[in-house]
């Protein structure tokens, strides 16, 4: 029934893309929680384990997120001690984060989210299916950000 209500209020493509990013995040925020770690943490964990060294402007223009709010969290995991943060050499206005000797055992320790996730959402799905529904996504994506780039406001 509230799926009905959502194809019949909204599009259903964006309505079911919707739906399905919140089932990952909550699956991921269940998993994460015993380890003290939301997921933008975990993202930032993620890119700094995978691609070494990163500014903190980078990180928020990369995860999308507000600089306030990227501060904030930066700041719990530089208190957990899973994250340094530094002055970076290059430019002494940017400050550049380091994953941490603890930040890398926790990691260690953390599910593969990126693995369980994706079995669990979409084990079973043709290749096909999966290729025409990234196309499609990523088409979209591609669009409405030309279009915010336009200066299309509501």
């Amino acid at each position: 029934m509230a799926s009905k209500l959502i194809e019949d209020r909204h599009g259903a493509v964006g309505a079911w893309a919707k739906r399905c990013y919140l089932a990952g995040r909550a699956a991921m925020e269940a998993m994460l929680r015993p380890f003290d770690l939301g997921p933008t943490q975990w993202y930032i964990l993620h890119q700094l384990i995978h691609h070494g060294p990163t500014a903190q402007r980078d990180l928020g223009q990369l995860l999308q997120v507000e600089r306030s709010t990227l501060t904030v969290i930066v700041g719990a995991l530089v208190r957990k001690g899973w994250v340094e943060q530094a002055v970076d050499a290059a430019d002494q206005r940017r400050k550049l984060l380091r994953i941490t000797p603890a930040g890398t055992e926790l990691w260690a320790k953390l599910p593969d989210l990126s693995a369980i996730i994706n079995d669990a959402a979409f084990a079973g799905i043709d290749q096909a299916d999966m290729d025409a529904a990234v196309r499609v996504l990523r088409l979209a994506t591609e669009r409405l950000d030309a279009f915010i780039e336009k200066g299309h406001e509501t």
